[in-house]
């Protein structure tokens, strides 16, 4: 083997040494874009540039594109704008798995407020300088990507978690961005309000304001996963969108077009439809389909748990919107965590704005039918949140922000209050003849319907289309009128009201109840309804649409009866036995007017955006059988010892 090899090599310098002999023609030099940009051209010179730098001379700002490290050297992609000549500018910091690169990238132009986000545009424009990034293990980042990464220490030790990954992204910003002031305040709405509270745990001192908006905090109590332990089936889609090559693209369920509710009421079970699509087997899944109950897996990734364990360091403005569909318990969880901390009432603050889920930071003049009194969002931001960063970031003086914020719905006005909630529980009973009443029945009773898996109650009327963004972000504001008349929901209804009604906190649910199946789901809505007579309509210029009769929500919240006695406890129901179902509705801030009606609708379904209820008890609902699904007779009780209300937080 050695003589083979010696031979090999004499015979490669030999070779060698008569390359020129056997040597190649050197090719002709081919034109290219870059050997010709100033040049004479062929037919044939190749037409293929290799990029395009869309930021041109004349561009007002500077971009840069940066791989910040971590302390477990972990780079993380990162965008930074700014106008030129900013000097001395705070930093405002974003934390996204939403792809920072085309965050940054609203729009091509050479306009910062143009290629920037909306909500950025009063910010840039005052020296601002504006960071988005990508959290680890997506888009450009490096890393592994868990869903809400927990904290370290908690729900297992991870390592690293997004409270360590923004102090060392605002470590090297404060350091390496020479245009700073060393100033940071961080934003951001969603899974972007979650990495806005876990800066705030263990907090860089350069960190000076948060504003989380619509956090996701406890995501089986009332955010993206469950509601009350009912769970919500387009997080299906969202899992294979965002656990899917780095949600690069490639992700998403190839369900075609047409109506949801028929797709998944034809697929059975929640977890057949996970089976059928292939999503059972993307982790994150798993860890729902695992553990449908409240345990520790799930207590222990609260952040609001985690919160209330902190010191509160740094100024923090929490914001949801009344009517937000996808994260409405994240901010006031929080609320209630932190705000016992805040001894002066002056470093914590909760707005409740008229908006969806994340319109804070778009337009704020409308929401589905409803018309309010300018943009509330545009004004929000320029009275109250620019001033607050300001404050912080540019010691702007104080603007005194208050303690809570919320606008009033139905007389279109911002409040500002000291606490929240403001009013006082007082009960709205329903009564004997479908009626709803602040008195409570003399007289004991109840009033049944026929729950039938086979056709469960939408949540917004046909077609359903989770993909549809019209119809998805306005269904909490939905006329309800398509419900009303269904023979499986129960309407209890009040007098025309003589004086306004104006609530302030979170309705709270005390509903009693029995079914004739061992297991059942209930919905309870509070509904403004407007007087049946006419207005102006589009014709006059009017921009939405006619309003007489409307039914118009103020709070629709389920609760999953096998949790009646502990979230972490599921249990059969007893057939015909009277349980006392207790939840909350959202926080809202709105004024029943004279004329119009309180509403209370109860029912057992929000399909398809919550599971069916088989309403036979079973282990695990994901696994339900096509036999276990069974019609059940459902009583709502009123009056007596067992008097049904929804305690509505009334201010006088």
């Amino acid at each position: 083997m050695k003589y083979r090899t010696l031979v090999s090599a004499a015979a490669l310098i030999s070779l060698a040494f008569a390359a020129p002999a056997f040597a190649k023609p050197k090719p002709k030099p081919v034109d290219t874009p870059a050997a010709v940009a100033n040049g004479p051209v062929t037919p044939m010179t190749p037409d293929m540039m290799p990029r395009y730098d869309s930021i041109r001379p004349d561009a007002d700002y500077i971009k840069r594109v940066e791989m910040v490290p971590m302390r477990d050297g972990v780079k993380l992609y990162t965008v930074i704008v700014m106008k030129k000549g900013t000097k001395d500018g705070p930093i405002l910091l974003s934390r996204t798995p939403y792809d920072a690169k085309g965050t940054m990238a609203r729009s091509s132009s050479q306009s910062a407020t143009e290629i920037l986000p909306a909500m950025y545009e009063e910010f840039v424009n005052d020296g601002y300088i504006i960071v988005t990034q990508d959290v680890r293990g997506l888009h450009g980042s490096e890393g592994d990507y868990i869903m809400n990464r927990p904290l370290k220490g908690k729900a297992g030790n991870t390592g690293s978690d997004d409270s360590s990954d923004a102090y060392d992204t605002i470590d090297w910003l404060v350091k390496h961005t020479p245009e700073s002031n060393g100033k940071v305040g961080i934003i951001g709405s969603s899974y972007l309000g979650f990495t806005s509270l876990m800066a705030e745990i263990n907090p860089h001192p350069a960190l000076k304001a948060a504003v989380p908006q619509s956090p996701m905090v406890d995501g089986w109590m009332g955010d993206d996963w469950f509601h009350n332990g009912a769970f919500r089936n387009n997080t299906l889609s969202y899992v294979a969108g965002q656990t899917t090559n780095k949600a690069e693209g490639g992700g998403g369920i190839p369900e075609g077009v047409g109506d949801d509710y028929s797709r998944w009421l034809k697929a059975g079970s929640t977890g057949d439809y996970a089976r059928q699509w292939g999503v059972d087997k993307y982790p994150f899944m798993q860890k729902i389909l695992q553990n449908p109950a409240y345990t520790k897996f799930w207590s222990e990734q609260a952040v609001d748990k985690w919160l209330a364990e902190q010191p509160l360091k740094v100024p923090t403005m929490l914001v949801v919107g009344q009517w937000d569909q996808e994260d409405s318990y994240g901010a006031p969880a929080v609320y209630r965590a932190i705000e016992p901390k805040d001894t002066a009432n002056d470093m914590v603050t909760l707005v409740i704005g008229p908006w969806r889920h994340s319109g804070v930071n778009h337009y704020g003049s409308e929401l589905g039918n409803l018309q309010f009194t300018g943009d509330t969002a545009k004004e929000f931001r320029g009275k109250y949140l620019k001033p607050f960063f300001d404050h912080y970031l540019k010691g702007a003086p104080d603007p005194k922000t208050p303690p809570v914020l919320t606008y009033a719905t139905g007389i279109n006005q911002w409040q500002e209050t000291a606490k929240w909630p403001m009013g006082t529980l007082t009960p709205l009973y329903v009564s004997d003849g479908f009626t709803a009443s602040f008195t409570k029945p003399t007289t004991a009773g109840h009033d049944d319907y026929v729950s039938d898996p086979s056709k469960p109650v939408p949540f917004t009327p046909r077609p359903v289309g989770f993909d549809n963004g019209t119809q998805w972000k306005t269904w909490l504001v939905h006329d309800q009128r398509f419900a009303s008349d269904r023979p499986d929901v129960l309407v209890y209804e009040t007098a025309a009201l003589d004086a306004p009604v104006h609530i302030m906190g979170a309705p709270e649910v005390d509903l009693y109840a029995a079914t004739s199946g061992t297991d059942s789901d209930w919905v309870v809505k509070i509904i403004d309804v407007y007087p049946n007579t006419s207005s102006e309509g589009a014709g006059q210029g009017h921009v939405g649409t006619e309003m007489a009769g409307f039914e118009l929500p103020i709070g629709i919240e389920i609760f999953r009866g096998r949790y009646v006695h502990g979230f972490g406890t599921p249990a059969a129901l007893t057939p015909g036995k009277v349980e006392n179902y207790k939840f909350s509705l959202p926080n809202v801030n709105h004024v029943f007017l004279p004329g119009h009606k309180i509403m209370i609708q109860v029912q057992s379904s929000l399909f398809p955006l919550y599971d069916r209820n088989p309403q036979t008890y079973v282990d695990n609902i994901f696994n339900a059988k096509p036999a276990d699904y069974k019609a059940a007779t459902e009583s709502v009780y009123r009056g007596g010892g067992q008097a049904s209300a929804v305690w509505l937080p009334i201010v006088q």
